[in-house]
Parts: C-alpha cells; structure tokens; sequence
C-alpha cells in the first residue's frame, strides 16, 4: 500500500489576509492525488494568533512568488531544498530555521523526495507586538541573514517550544484567560534561545555595511514601492548613489540590478491583488499599487512578466 503523505495544496486568501489553508492527502511522491473528501480545513491566522503545521512533506507551491503578511518560520526536519528568498537563492538543509518577515517574496524552486519542515505562522497583530515589547530594533536582520542552521539538539529543543505554542493556542480565550499574552511569552522564549544560537552569526551580519544597506533597500521597498519605483529615489533615501546601491544589491542577489529588484516586487504585489481580489478591476489594482494611469501599470506588467495583466487574471482565475 502506498504510503499516505500530506502537503499544503494553496493557501486561500481573502481581503489581503491568509484565511484559510488546507492540507490534502497525496499517495506516493510522484503520484499525487487531492481527493476532496481528504481536505482538512484549518483556522486562519488571524483568528489563532499562530497557525502551526508540525510536519509538511515538499512546499507548498513551485517556481511562483509569494508574498505573505505574515511572520513565517520554517525549520527543516529532512532532506533539502532550494528556495528564492527576495530574489536571493538559499539551499535549506536538515536542521536550518528560516525566518520571513511579511511583505517579502518567497520563490519555492525545488526539493529533494525526503524533504519535509515545520511551519510556523504569526499573525500581523501579533507580530506588531512582538516587534513593541521583544525585538524593538533587531529583526532587520533576518532580511539579509533569514537562516540559521542548528545542531540536532537546538532544533529539539525548538521544536519543543512549539510544540507547547500548539497546546496554548488550541485552547480559547474562555479556557485560558490570558491566552494571548501566554503565547507571546512562549514566543519570547523561543526567541531567546534563537538569539543564542545565532549569537556569531549575528555579529557577523552587525559588522557586514553591504548587507545592512541592502537590508534597508528591502525595507524601504517594501514600504515605499507605492511611491516610487525607481532606484533614485530608494539610493537618496538611503544616502549612497545609485551606482553604490546596485552595488551592493548585485551582490547581495548573484548579479540582480536594484530595477529589477523592484521589478518583480511590484509584480509580485500585483499578481497576489489579482488572485485575492477576483471581484476588482485591473484599473483598481494599477490604483492600489501606486500607478496614476492604469495604462502605466498594464505596459509595466507586460514588460516584466511577458503578458499582459489581463490574461495572468484569466489563468489564474
């Protein structure tokens, strides 16, 4: 008999948020199946506070960019994989956390047959408050340092801590009164043992200026790509000139200029409103990302993914 493996087959999201994910039944690793009767429908993010998947055979989707509003930690527990993570490629073994802050693009591109990881996902509203009474100022660094590889016993004692997140967070808010605040407890205490376990690779990043700019380009992007899209705008900000921002994002990404950089952010942040928001015109979605004509917008789609808006919105959909 076939062995019976589980993998998260889409993420359904409503009105920007994650609201819904399901996990599928498959048999074998090549022959896939997603009987319907097998589908398990988990609570969104944001009404759990976390959302936890203790086992995920393979990823949850391939060669696409996801851009996600929440906080997702991802540790391997077999095999390997290679991902994009903000147009950088990461090779994932045994053992490695991944941290990805919201608003960045996560690129699955392939695994090996054993591969399998935890997922752990953090809702906005709680992530806010981590930021305010945790880590007030140091989280940039999981932009340019998102992995962390552990030793077999770190990884244990992680995976103890959420194992006890899981426990706190099926209980309601009528069984434990101080539910939110116990799960952010328990959060803090992860991440302190995280801290410790990054302590070297930290005071690498803190020494490293390339990647400290290139951190902050991220940041503003991600905040600003409304504005401006182009390259000028983020170097002035940032107070180098163009020539020393594609610089340092050259060689941050294997080679990527800072445009495209932006390029494929934008694209990104367009292809998610265009699956989540089936009932909105293109017009509408030129408008949310900061296009002042939609024409502007559809020519600026065309010339980076190669079609036109109009016909990515009825493959998709």
């Amino acid at each position: 008999m076939a062995k019976v493996r589980f993998f998260l087959c889409k993420i359904i999201k409503k009105q920007y948020f994650c609201k819904q994910i399901a996990l599928c039944a498959c048999l074998h690793h090549h022959s896939m199946t997603m009987p319907s009767s097998t589908e398990l429908q988990l609570p969104s993010v944001e009404d759990t506070d976390i959302l936890i998947v203790r086992e995920m055979p393979r990823f949850f989707g391939y060669n696409e960019d996801f851009v996600f509003p929440h906080m997702i930690l991802t540790l391997i527990l077999s095999g390997s994989a290679r991902a994009m993570y903000d147009m950088r490629v990461i090779t994932h073994h045994k053992n490695d956390l991944t941290i990805i802050l919201p608003g960045h693009i996560m690129h699955p591109m392939d695994c090996t047959d054993d591969f399998s990881y935890a997922l752990l996902f953090i809702s906005p509203k709680m992530l806010d408050d981590l930021r305010f009474h945790i880590f007030t100022h140091d989280h940039e660094k999981f932009n340019s340092a998102p992995v962390c590889s552990l030793t077999d016993e770190q990884a244990a004692h992680l995976l103890a801590i959420v194992d006890q997140l899981a426990i706190i967070a099926n209980h309601t808010d009528k069984d434990l009164p101080h539910r939110y605040q116990t799960l952010l407890a328990q959060l803090a205490v992860g991440y302190e043992f995280l801290n410790y376990y990054r302590r070297d690779q930290d005071r690498q990043w803190a020494e490293n200026r390339s990647a400290d700019i290139f951190n902050r380009f991220i940041d503003l992007v991600v905040k600003h790509y409304r504005e401006s899209r182009e390259v000028k705008y983020y170097a002035g900000i940032l107070h180098i000139t163009p020539k020393h921002l594609s610089k340092v994002v050259r060689t941050a990404t294997n080679g990527m200029p800072p445009v495209k950089w932006i390029e494929q952010y934008v694209t990104a942040q367009a292809k998610r409103l265009i699956e989540t928001r089936a009932t909105q015109t293109l017009q509408e979605t030129a408008y949310l990302l900061g296009f002042t004509e939609p024409t502007s917008f559809y020519r600026y789609f065309k010339r980076v993914t190669g079609m036109t808006a109009k016909q990515y919105r009825d493959h998709r959909l």
